[in-house]
């Protein structure tokens, strides 16, 4: 069976939501195959993630970067996952008040030195989360699981 890793920061009603919707998302009808791991960032955990087939990672956009959770994350997988998940794919989401390209371009260099491939471009939200953002995020995971199903 595959494994889907979402690893997520999700500290406001909103993050949560947006959380919500990919695990769903990545639960849908007519997925099979795929576990669904969900890690908080800041409880980071390199012998998960080189066990795990791919990766989708949402964050909130913080004075023009991904939260320090995150970036935690990423500080404590990088090098032990450097070997282990080279192509695999992986998705993100980053929530944002006003703008989120920081954040993305952030992530995507750090992908990029993972080797990872993207299924669908990152989602830069921004705003106030409603129902067309959290469907935003449904889809992602689920394009993602999908992904997973073939492997």
């Amino acid at each position: 069976m595959a494994r889907l890793l979402i690893v997520h920061h999700s500290p406001t009603p909103g993050l949560r939501a947006l959380l919500d919707s990919a695990v769903a998302g990545a639960a849908a009808p007519g997925i099979d195959g795929v576990e669904v791991v969900v890690a908080e960032a800041l409880d980071p955990d390199p012998d998960l993630v080189a066990a795990s087939d791919g990766y989708l990672l949402g964050t909130p956009a913080n004075l023009g970067y991904m939260s320090g959770a995150l970036k935690h994350w990423f500080d404590v997988v990088y090098n032990p996952s450097l070997e282990h998940t080279a192509r695999r794919p992986f998705g993100c989401w980053v929530h944002g008040e006003s703008d989120t390209t920081g954040a993305i371009a952030a992530i995507e260099k750090i992908a990029t030195g993972l080797q990872w491939r993207a299924v669908q471009p990152p989602l830069g939200l921004i705003g106030p989360v409603d129902d067309a953002l959290s469907g935003q995020t449904w889809e992602l995971a689920a394009a993602l699981a999908a992904t997973l199903m073939d492997a």
